[in-house]
């Protein structure tokens, strides 16, 4: 067995040491051992929850998916649909105003703003993580298949959206989003993050010109 129990306290304590030790020192500064130092806890520590570095690098995906997940709020994303009334659409969008798919822009520009704004060195850590799984294929299959909680809800945003290829339209919503996480993250516009404003018109320029509404 990889790893022992995931969800206890201690093993959150564990992997919240283990993310933020690849946020500031990359991935040569995780080690069980600094894992045990940066916890807190006595040596040995995090070789018992996590015996071999690969399992340790899966418990690190695995926090890194729960603690992006509660970040972007997926509750906090309504699926485009009736009018829902003024309050629908906060701020200006580009394009023809269609109430369901305001509300849809308005959610999107809301988490990805609360990630790039609050939580960057999630960001970090999953850039360490996903370089990493280019060298290891037994990450890259357990890094990839966590990452489809991510992936599955947008198609089904799409197809509610009546994208015609909502698998496609995903992808670019997917690749939209991870070139501007990356150029805030670590490019160059690590001091110019856009405002949650230029973020819906964004997101209403790549949704509509997709969607053709």
């Amino acid at each position: 067995m990889a790893t022992r129990t995931t969800g206890s306290p201690r093993a959150d304590l564990i992997t919240d040491a283990a993310l933020a030790l690849l946020a500031e020192r990359g991935m040569r500064g995780l080690t069980h051992r600094a894992v045990d130092e940066r916890a807190g806890l006595p040596q040995g520590s995090t070789s018992n929850y996590a015996r071999t570095r690969q399992s340790l690098l899966e418990a690190a995906v695995r926090r890194l998916a729960e603690r992006e997940a509660r970040v972007l709020a997926p509750g906090e994303l309504p699926a485009p649909g009736p009018a829902a009334g003024p309050s629908a659409s906060p701020g200006p969008v580009a394009g023809p105003s269609v109430p369901g798919q305001d509300a849809l822009i308005a959610g999107l520009a809301l988490a990805l703003h609360r990630y790039l704004t609050r939580h960057p060195e999630l960001l970090v850590c999953r850039y360490e993580l996903a370089l990493e799984a280019t060298r290891r294929p037994e990450l890259r299959a357990f890094f990839d298949a966590t990452g489809r909680q991510f992936r599955e809800p947008l198609v089904a945003l799409m197809t509610a959206a009546g994208s015609p290829e909502p698998e496609r339209h995903a992808l670019s919503l997917v690749a939209w989003c991870e070139g501007l996480m990356f150029s805030c993250a670590a490019g160059s516009y690590s001091r110019a993050v856009p405002s949650e404003a230029e973020l819906r018109t964004g997101f209403g320029e790549l949704l509509r010109g997709m969607l053709g509404h």
